[in-house]
Formats: C-alpha cells, structure tokens, sequence
C-alpha cells in the first residue's frame, strides 16, 4: 500500500472497529436483565455466554489463517454480515420468549444455539481486522497499532451502553435491534471504502499454522486467557450485582450498568490514549503496570456495597484492560514473522473467547452461592498471575521484519 493509501485504510478499519464495539457492549448492558425477564437464572445467562465464548476460540484461528488466504478484507465482512444475521435471529428468539411463544427452557436452548452459530460466523472479524492492522504497521509502531484497535472498539464500547441505556426506555430488545442496523450499515461502508491488502498466502502456499504453546508466543497466551478470564466474571455477574445490591429495575439496570460500562471504557480509551499511544513502553512491562491495578479493581468489587465504589472499580478495571489488552496482542504479534501474522492474531485472539467461556460459567455459578464470591476468586487468580508476569522472560521479534 502507498503512503497514502495506509492513513486512510487505518481510519475506515478503526471506524469500522468502533461499530462493533458498540454492538458488542449494547447486547452486555441488556442481557442480564433480559434474561431475567423471561425467566432465566444468572447460570443459564452465563452459559449462552460461555457456549458462543467456546464457539469463537475454535473458530477465530480458522478465520486468521483464512484471512491469510482470502483476504484480510473478504473475512472482515464475512463476520460483520454474520454478525447482523446472528443478531437478528438471537433477538427474534428473545422477542418470542418475552411474548409467551417460547417456555423458559425451550428459549434457553433456542438462544444458546442461536448464539453459537452466531459466533461461529461474527468470528472472523476480530482477526482479520488485527492482522489489517499488523500488515499497516512496522516494529516500531506495532503496539500503537494495537493500541488504536483497542481504543476504537473501546469508544465503541462507552457509545454502546449509552445507545442502550437510552433505547432500553423503548423496550430492552430495542438497543439489539439497533446494533444489528449498525453493523450491516459498517459491513456495506467496509466493502466500498476499506482498501483490499495483498494476501498473505501466495501461490497457493497453505498460510502457517500456529499453536498455541509455540515458545515464542506461550507467555501471552498464559496472560491473556486468565486476564480475559477475569474480565469476563465482571462483565457477567456486575450486571446482577448492581440490580441486586441497588435493588434496580430491569430497565434501571440496563442503565446502571451501561453507565458503568461506559465509565470503564472511557478509563481503558484514557490509558491507551494517554500511555500506549505516547510512550514506547514494552508489552510485558504494560502487563506488569496493569495487573495490579486490575487486583485493586476486584478487591473493591469484592467488599462494595453502594454505587460509588462499584463504579470506581468499574472505572479502575477498565484502565487496567486499557494498558494490557494492547500490550498483550502487541506482544504475541512482535514475537513472529511477517508471514505469521494472521496465525498469530487468530490463536491470540482465541484467548479472550477461551476466557469467556471459562469466566462467565465461573462468575454466575459462584454469584449464586455468594455475590462476593466471583470477585474473590478473580482476585486469588491475578496475584500468582502477577508474580509470572514479573519473573517470566519472553522472546521478542524472532524473524519479524518491517513492512
């Protein structure tokens, strides 16, 4: 690509990541309470959650070799079109719950398969768009690369609870619905506008694979499962834990939590804008710096009972995840070669999906014994996870080259 050329793609790729992000974070400020509403248990949500989680880590490092071969751009939209069909079929379902069509346990079943085939195919965004980024990117400025892609689906993510809050007051299906126009409105934006790179794969050369205890990349991988683990306990049961402590509304907590939800993003977009973007600060040196803010984060979230606390905590994980989501996927990216790109976004960006399936089975099931039980055990999980990422040595642009 010129030079001219990689300015414009970076802004139609990030404009195209922030739609997403919206999408994602409307369906987390509405799921509790929907769940709720057609008589679901906090397990029950959880596992839909875990189920699409375990779907998306089988199938995203598919998608990233595949983005080798067809195209970083042809595998992005096959995920958003994806996204829009999947969404609009796990809404249909809801709807037909909420107006008596479907019994409680044939809409859990109805939803959870919904999701899966949803995820299987919204996917491939994720990876194809990371090793967009990569291919635009050189050495130097490979973490300010990921940095952006973090900050654009995190400004997504503080617009998405503040479109679902205030849709919600319609009906709580509205803000899905939305989503679900939004994305196929970036899908059609993307096909027009986003410049198509060379692939990767030439002459019929089957892309590299990748797994995941390669020496190279083992250490994020570590990182990254238990981090996105632990993410995705909060992200779950943080919803429940507003409506039960405040004593809230559906509604009500639809837009708590979405404030909250925006609040965090708004701290992770802050610390990629205000640290990743300006310092040439080291991968694992950023992980080192956010694990224990991320321990401070759980510990108050363990022991808060009223809305101030909560929200700092919320405000405090998510500048925790500003600095380590880019440094993780910077760091996996760095330790391979050029040709290895899309293998690597695709096995790394398995790691949060492997982290979703785990953690909201864990957080929903603990949060029916005990509320505080969620947040204590994220919390015994980070400290040994600080201590390794403070002893551990990783290697670092092994056959890596610049653009």
């Amino acid at each position: 690509m010129t030079g001219i050329a990689v300015p414009y793609a970076r802004r139609v790729l990030l404009a195209s990541l922030v739609a997403i992000g919206l999408g994602q974070t409307v369906l987390f400020a509405v799921l509790a309470p929907l769940g709720r509403e057609i008589g679901l248990s906090e397990l029950q949500v959880g596992a839909i959650i875990s189920a699409s989680s375990i779907t998306v880590f089988l199938t995203v490092p598919i998608w990233g070799r595949l983005s080798d071969r067809w195209g970083r751009k042809r595998v992005m939209l096959i995920g958003m079109f994806g996204y829009t069909l999947g969404t609009v079929i796990f809404a249909s379902v809801f709807h037909s719950a909420m107006i008596g069509l479907l019994a409680t346990t044939p809409a859990f079943v109805a939803l959870t398969v919904s999701r899966v085939a949803h995820a299987s195919v919204m996917s491939a965004t994720m990876p194809a768009s990371t090793a967009y980024m990569a291919d635009i990117t050189d050495i130097a400025t490979r973490t300010k690369g990921m940095g952006a892609v973090g900050a654009a689906n995190n400004f997504g993510a503080i617009l998405g609870p503040a479109v679902g809050g205030g849709l919600a007051i319609y009906s709580l299906l509205t803000p899905i619905w939305v989503a679900a126009v939004l994305i196929l409105i970036t899908g059609i934006v993307v096909a027009f506008a986003l410049p198509e790179l060379p692939r990767q794969a030439k002459g019929g050369t089957p892309p590299p694979r990748m797994r995941y205890t390669d020496r190279r990349i083992l250490p994020y991988m570590i990182v990254g499962v238990l981090m996105f683990m632990g993410f995705a306990v909060v992200q779950q049961t943080m919803a429940f834990r507003f409506q039960d402590t405040l004593s809230l509304t559906g509604i009500e907590t639809a837009r708590t939590f979405g404030s909250a939800m925006m609040l965090s993003a708004f701290m992770s977009l802050f610390a990629q804008a205000a640290i990743v973007q300006r310092f040439d600060i080291a991968p694992f040196t950023l992980l080192r710096v956010a694990m224990p803010l991320l321990i401070c984060a759980f510990a108050i979230m363990a022991f808060a009972s009223t809305r101030a606390p909560l929200l700092g905590a919320m405000a405090m994980l998510g500048f925790g995840m500003g600095l380590a989501g880019p440094a993780f996927m910077a760091g996996a990216s760095l330790a391979v070669s050029d040709r290895e790109q899309g293998a690597v976004a695709g096995v790394a960006g398995a790691c949060g999906p492997m982290g979703f399936t785990i953690g909201p089975l864990v957080g929903t099931a603990l949060y029916q014994v005990q509320p505080e039980y969620p947040y204590l055990f994220t919390l015994i999980v980070y400290v040994p996870l600080l201590i390794f990422t403070l002893l551990i040595r990783v290697h670092r642009g092994e056959g890596t080259s610049g653009h």
